[in-house]
């Protein structure tokens, strides 16, 4: 995977890149990750990277002329090919009006072979990169940052941990939160663990197993890994009703599953 960053403040990715998985990664050669600046594209003696939008209104938007200036000498792929799927690369504004990045996305880029960010800042990136050159726009969450840079970062670790071989047991990465691809609570997995079917993840405890005189539950150390499977199932349903009740809308649930939550549902009534 060869991931480009473009941004206007290179040096902030120097920390949080080179560490865990990330860095390990970068180290094997699962990913090769370069950060551009985007000043070195402007072609005036201020280095100018943004301007006032037309029509009036308050703050600056980046300009088209260093982004595409940057894309081209990188040699990005023609957009076309990008969004029919003929090439295995995508182009991706972070911006507060993307489409939300989940873990679905995570996955669909760590399919590819290259993706490259481009971090907006300011008000924002001027349409014609998004209308044009970009195929996808993503955004970290209904929040407002000052810029792209922390949602690149969050993007570029959530896809790296999903490359093959990155993560030490690569079976942690099918069970974990908003993970959909194992369904109504079934495991194929050997040990006790189960899949989140894209639930929230269960609790987890370690030693010691009584702590202040706050106790590990008595089915996690009773060796029934049956009863273990039923247990972790339960608790995520119930941590992602509580938590998150959206996500129950894409949940495939199981007979199971609707009696535990009808359970759960009468002693809260």
């Amino acid at each position: 995977m060869k991931a480009d960053i473009v941004t206007i403040f290179p040096d902030f990715f120097v920390g949080p890149l080179n560490h865990g998985i990330t860095r390990r990664a970068a180290e094997m050669g699962l990913v090769k990750i370069e950060v551009h600046d985007l000043r070195q594209f402007t072609h005036d003696r201020h280095r100018t990277v943004d301007d006032r939008p037309f029509g009036g209104g308050e703050g600056m938007v980046l300009k088209p002329e260093p982004i595409f200036d940057c894309l081209e000498t990188l040699q990005v792929v023609p957009r076309e090919q990008r969004v029919s799927g003929t090439a295995r690369e995508s182009v991706i504004v972070l911006s507060a009006q993307g489409q939300r990045f989940t873990q679905k996305a995570a996955s669909e880029l760590a399919a590819l072979d290259r993706m490259v960010l481009i971090c907006g800042r300011y008000e924002g990136v001027d349409e014609r990169v998004s209308e044009f050159l970009a195929d996808r726009e993503l955004s970290i969450g209904d929040y407002v940052l000052s810029g792209g840079e922390l949602g690149a970062a969050v993007i570029i670790e959530a896809v790296t941990r999903l490359l093959p071989g990155a993560v030490g047991n690569e079976a942690s990465t099918r069970q974990e939160s908003f993970t959909a691809d194992i369904h109504a609570g079934e495991s194929n997995l050997a040990d006790s663990t189960c899949g989140s079917g894209g639930l929230l993840d269960y609790p987890h405890y370690t030693r010691p197993a009584e702590f202040r005189g706050m106790t590990v539950p008595e089915v996690l150390i009773n060796g029934n890994h049956q009863e273990i499977r039923r247990w972790r199932r339960e608790q995520a349903l119930k941590k992602t009703l509580r938590n998150r009740p959206d996500l129950m809308e894409d949940v495939e649930l199981s007979k199971d599953d609707k009696k535990i939550l009808e359970r759960v549902k009468v002693r809260h009534d």
